[in-house]
């Protein structure tokens, strides 16, 4: 009770401070924002605001970026374009931005009533902003400091302050040296970091601009809990000596991730002004986490070979390249990113032809220069976070999700759930809620590079427990080329002699009645679908996701024969679930029975509510038909009636019209005028289709005219769950399918 009232005297406290007027300027008042601004270059302060932004994204509907200084206008601020790719508000690039360095360097003034001007009009469009502070690309660190504060001041938003765990010095030409990896710089001990944070907090003050809380980014793994506590008392100090109000203001430490600091293969590419020979072009996303110059003998070279390092090799010394080369293929040695070729050395006929042979994914560049300015050159190649890092942005988001208390983050904020519910917001609970209780996942198709990725975004999530079916030696392989971390997954092949001998035995029980034999069962199910089901079959595994490579009915027919439906249900059906731009909808069935019976349309309908419930939704179930109540007449209208009819004896406590036409289920001024005084006409959630060509068909229609995110299709009605894929299936999608499976296995 006594944190409960604590809580709402600091939201009090807030909204007052929020009314108050900074410069003689109104702030706005209605509008969630945070300035997240830092002391300094190289914090990693746009990470925190995508971190920040996602978080809003979770409560609100309409998350907005602003950069109050850009670069220039010339060229467009890839941060923001990075941003602007999380944000819901889905405002142009050109709205948000502020003025340009040339514009306050001209005027101070004149841009601080610019920033003001064009923010103004930027919150009137939506509900929450995360404002993103300066870079320090042009300007003395104090003074640059000092004007985000006055522009937090007088936009009336808090600052969520940034402060480095690590040196400046070096962090930004990449050099290894004594510091570990490329990108990486020394660790600043706790007492520095305190004193940064203390210097910074003051300044703030110094320009009246408020204090949200601050977050120690960076920092050495070994000292969070010293940093944190360092800084927490550094804060909760100001606040007492009179020079801030008295809330309390929360402090987050994040460790530093090698990762997210180190340059790609493509960087270097481009920092050594080469070309590609050889390789798989997705490889040039992988970090490249140090560098090896094998400047000395083929077994030298070998034993100092590091994992994600380049190898800088002369390009004359072929048998060091073809040496390099076969430890990468064999799996055996730790796993480089690529070669770099240097001295501008032709390859001969010959040793191209080889290597051409062996069609080696390792990225084999051709360099110009020699060994000396080739190093330097991959030492300072560029690190950034932007929208083309896609798998630096997907890391980010799992350190900020593991290390930001997310609940405080948005009390800090006095945010306050949205009865919207976007397609992000809907994505976000769908994986808070698959985190909750995390269950055990097996994934058949190893062999697709898909499916390696999602698999590498949900483990570091924390999502669900993972198995990967394949050869473990090739699999592991394959991630650690493709620089994606699956150590925490099971890698199992789907000719484990024990397991082969306990799951053929089984089924060929199962489906003794059929005429199966032991030897037939015994070939079957080394089958990826059929042993992924025995997993699941057996409590192997809680659920199975499948369908990226094979067909749905590949993926789907061995759970038809092995997990069976659920006692009551007669068939196993699909929905989809329908992120609208305000709301979540359910559809069946629209991927498995072409023209069900009225028995099983009954079925699918409750199967469909049940699922409704299991993802949060209200059900409210439209039975759809060509007709609305009882204008119409015809055998399927008639099968529609019926259905509705079986819905009632069987579930009553289910809400259920229908027959229904679309537009009254889903538009409340037609339900009015067609069927007054309905709980569910122009209320539906839940539309159920009479057959499967209208089902697929009308998602695909609403997909693609309205811009809805369709997930699934869901499965219902087994036992155990499994889902399938679409095989033209994105990494978003797969990791929303395994959230999906897990959130049902935990009600199996």
């Amino acid at each position: 009770m006594e944190g409960r009232r604590q809580r709402q005297h600091q939201r009090h406290r807030r909204r007052q401070r929020l009314g108050r007027r900074q410069d003689g300027v109104a702030s706005v008042e209605l509008v969630k924002q945070v300035y997240v601004t830092s002391a300094e270059g190289q914090t990693g302060k746009s990470t925190i605001a995508l971190g920040v932004l996602r978080t809003l994204s979770r409560q609100v509907g309409r998350v907005a970026v602003f950069r109050p200084i850009a670069r220039s206008t010339a060229q467009r601020d890839y941060i923001l374009e990075w941003l602007l790719g999380s944000a819901t508000a889905d405002l142009p690039y050109e709205d948000s931005i502020g003025v340009t360095y040339d514009e306050v360097h001209a005027d101070a003034e004149a841009a601080l009533a610019r920033i003001i001007e064009r923010y103004r009009r930027l919150a009137d469009r939506c509900d929450a902003v995360v404002i993103v502070g300066s870079d320090y690309t042009d300007v003395g660190a104090p003074t640059e400091l000092s004007f985000n504060a006055r522009i937090a001041a007088n936009l009336g938003a808090p600052v969520l302050l940034v402060v480095s765990g690590r040196s400046t010095e070096g962090s930004s030409d990449g050099v290894l040296g004594q510091h570990g990896a490329l990108g990486s710089s020394a660790a600043r001990t706790t007492e520095q970091v305190r004193q940064l944070a203390a210097v910074a907090i003051d300044e703030l003050r110094i320009e009246h601009a408020s204090l949200l809380g601050v977050v120690v980014n960076r920092a050495d793994p070994g000292e969070l809990s010293a940093i944190h506590r360092e800084v927490q008392a550094s804060v909760a100090a100001v606040s007492r000596s009179g020079v801030a109000d008295s809330l309390e203001r929360p402090v987050w430490v994040l460790p530093e991730d090698p990762v997210l600091v180190a340059p790609t293969v493509g960087s270097v590419l481009d920092a050594v002004e080469g070309s590609l020979l050889f390789g798989d072009r997705e490889l040039l996303e992988r970090e490249v986490l140090g560098v090896v110059v094998a400047g000395m003998s083929m077994e030298n070279v070998l034993t100092r070979l590091i994992e994600g390092a380049v190898v800088v090799v002369p390009g004359d010394r072929t048998e060091t390249l073809l040496a390099v080369l076969a430890a990468y293929q064999a799996g055996t040695f730790p796993s480089v990113s690529a070669i770099v070729l240097n001295g501008g050395f032709t390859l001969s006929e010959p040793i191209t032809r080889l290597i051409a042979g062996m069609d080696p994914a390792l990225p084999i560049i051709e360099a110009p220069f020699g060994t000396f300015e080739t190093t330097v050159r991959v030492n300072g190649a560029r690190t950034r976070m932007g929208a083309d890092s896609p798998r630096k942005t997907e890391r980010a988001i799992a350190l900020f999700d593991r290390n930001v208390n997310h609940i405080a983050l948005l009390d800090a904020l006095d945010v306050e759930p949205s009865p919207v519910v976007t397609p992000l917001m809907f994505e976000y609970r769908l994986l808070e809620r698959a985190r909750s209780v995390r269950k055990h996942i097996v994934l058949p198709e190893g062999e697709d590079d898909r499916i390696l990725r999602a698999a590498s975004v949900v483990l570091a999530r924390d999502i669900a427990q993972l198995t990967i079916l394949g050869d473990e030696q090739a699999v592991r392989a394959r991630g650690a080329a493709l620089g994606l971390d699956l150590d925490a997954a099971s890698v199992l092949s789907p000719t484990d002699p024990e397991l082969r001998e306990r799951f053929g035995a089984e089924y060929a029980e199962l489906r003794k009645a059929k005429g199966m034999t032991l030897e037939r069962a015994l070939d079957t199910v080394t089958d990826v679908s059929y042993f992924g089901t025995m997993m699941v079959h057996l409590g192997l595994a809680d659920g199975m996701v499948s369908g990226a490579v094979h067909t749905t009915a590949h993926t789907i027919r061995p759970a038809f024969e092995i997990i069976k439906t659920r006692p009551g249900v007669s068939v196993v059906s699909s929905v989809f679930l329908m992120a609208l731009s305000d709301r979540v909808l359910v559809y069946g069935d629209c991927a498995v029975i072409p023209d069900p019976t009225d028995t099983q349309l009954a079925d699918i309908a409750i199967s469909s509510a049940a699922t409704a419930s299991q993802f949060g939704i209200e059900p409210r179930v439209a039975m759809l038909s060509y007709s609305t109540g009882e204008s119409g007449m015809g055998v399927d209208v008639d099968k529609v009636r019926a259905a509705t009819a079986f819905v009632r004896e069987r579930a009553p406590e289910l809400l259920v019209e229908g027959p229904l036409q679309y537009d009254a289920a889903a538009d409340a001024v037609v339900a009015a005028a067609k069927l007054p005084g309905s709980p569910v006409a122009g209320r539906a959630t839940v539309f159920i289709f009479p057959d499967l060509n209208t089902g697929n068909n009308t998602y695909k229609a609403v997909q693609r005219s309205s811009g809805a995110v369709a997930i699934g299709p869901v499965l219902q009605g087994l036992n155990k769950p499994v889902n399938d894929l679409s095989r033209g299936a994105l990494v978003d999608d797969i990791v929303n399918t395994i959230a999906i499976t897990a959130i049902q296995a935990q009600s199996t």
